[in-house]
């Protein structure tokens, strides 16, 4: 069936798995993207087997295989000793005991992958410079309405467009997003400009008080990705590439390991953003329109699960769509599968920042010393933590 119309707002990487998704389903699918084109843009994030088992399904995979870096472990290791605090192993562990592939990869370039695999369905439209004001519900489903007075029918509607969400707003009235009292680097640097000074090869969190970061590889592995975050009292602007400078960057990491502090001093690009967050919805549903993604359960980064979450949030979606023909009852059926998941992993985000935070040495040997006790007796132990998470099924 052809005839079924669906409308995305935002071309992000839950829109667009959603749109492709339902395309897979036969409906009619138009993504609505704001900006004048879809140009790289992000770093390097995370997918973990309840993400790549979503990917598997969308038939992405083969897409980015040339681009994803598939790291032998992860770990936790103090910023500035360089002490380990448990080493966790991943390659052809995770697809032993969860199914699927434990992975890094430029976000610009999953993004990508999915771009390319939407249009590449004979159903699926992906419209850029569509700046969205607003929607209404009609007769059978409902209408965004376009800043150029234009206006587009889907028989359900969903709002894919990131944490200031527009249809989120209108849905549930307006809400300022809070500022987390976090703060985040990023840059990626080719791991040919750092010679013997390139972080491990491996997933690795940095901890330290006040502050934490990420190492990953990502380009097949060509590239380091850096994530610092660092608590700090206020901020005012907003803006996901905002520049930084290398002083500012060395002030706040420069005393950590010397990979650390190489990876900054070779950065050709620093960038900063502020990490907000809004408070958890009382529904995700008006009618025919539902919300996914950070528009929904936007999450600190500190779980790593922001996007996969919104990944699995559109293959639920879709089969929700698929076997119940009342769309309204679909996504309140979606919207009762994902909320209580989301809320947790929010949750659990909120509590590893803090965890990577302690401030006090006392404070830092009664969180870590039993993980690392706990991995040197068994990872297993610590990977059974983990099962909830990465053993998902949608």
């Amino acid at each position: 069936m052809t005839n079924r119309r669906a409308v995305i707002a935002g071309g992000g990487i839950g829109g667009l798995a959603c749109g492709l998704a339902l395309a897979l389903k036969g409906w009619k699918v138009e993504v609505l993207e704001q900006a004048p084109e879809l140009a790289e843009v992000g770093a390097g994030i995370q997918i973990s087997p309840n993400g790549m088992a979503v990917l598997d399904r969308l038939g992405v995979i083969p897409r980015i295989e040339d681009t994803l870096f598939e790291p032998e472990a992860i770990e936790l290791r103090m910023g500035l000793s360089g002490r380990r605090v448990f080493r966790l192993p991943m390659k052809g562990y995770a697809q032993d005991r969860w199914g699927q592939r434990f992975v890094q990869i430029h976000r610009a370039d999953l993004h990508t992958a999915l771009l390319d695999a939407l249009r590449a369905h004979p159903t699926a439209r992906l419209r850029t410079n569509a700046k969205i004001t607003g929607y209404v519900r009609e007769r059978g489903g409902a209408s965004v309405y376009l800043e150029r007075a234009d206006r587009v029918f889907g028989d359900v509607l969903i709002g894919a467009d990131g944490v200031r969400s527009v249809i989120r707003d209108q849905m549930c009235g307006s809400d300022r997003a809070r500022f987390t009292g976090q703060v985040a680097w990023r840059t990626v640097v080719p791991v040919d400009a750092l010679g013997d000074d390139a972080p491990p090869p491996f997933g690795v969190i940095w901890a330290g008080r006040g502050k934490h970061a990420v190492t990953t590889r990502v380009r097949g592995g060509s590239h380091v990705n850096f994530v610092g975050i660092v608590e700090q009292d206020n901020w005012t602007e907003e803006g996901w590439s905002i520049p930084g400078s290398t002083q500012d960057a060395l002030e706040d990491f420069g005393d950590w390991q010397p990979c650390l502090r190489a990876v900054l001093q070779a950065s050709s690009g620093l960038f900063r953003w502020a990490l907000f967050g809004r408070p958890t919805l009382a529904t995700w549903c008006d009618g025919p329109v539902a919300l996914l993604g950070d528009a929904a359960h936007p999450m600190l980064p500190s779980m790593a699960q922001g996007a996969v979450m919104a990944l699995e949030d559109a293959v639920v979606l879709a089969d929700a769509l698929e076997s119940e023909p009342d769309r309204e009852v679909a996504l309140k059926t979606y919207e009762a599968r994902r909320k209580p998941r989301t809320s947790q992993m929010q949750e659990r985000s909120l509590t590893n920042a803090h965890m990577f935070h302690r401030r006090t040495g006392l404070k830092q040997v009664a969180t870590y010393a039993p993980m690392a006790i706990a991995s040197r007796i068994s990872a297993a132990s610590i990977h059974r933590q983990q099962d909830w998470i990465y053993s998902y099924k949608t």
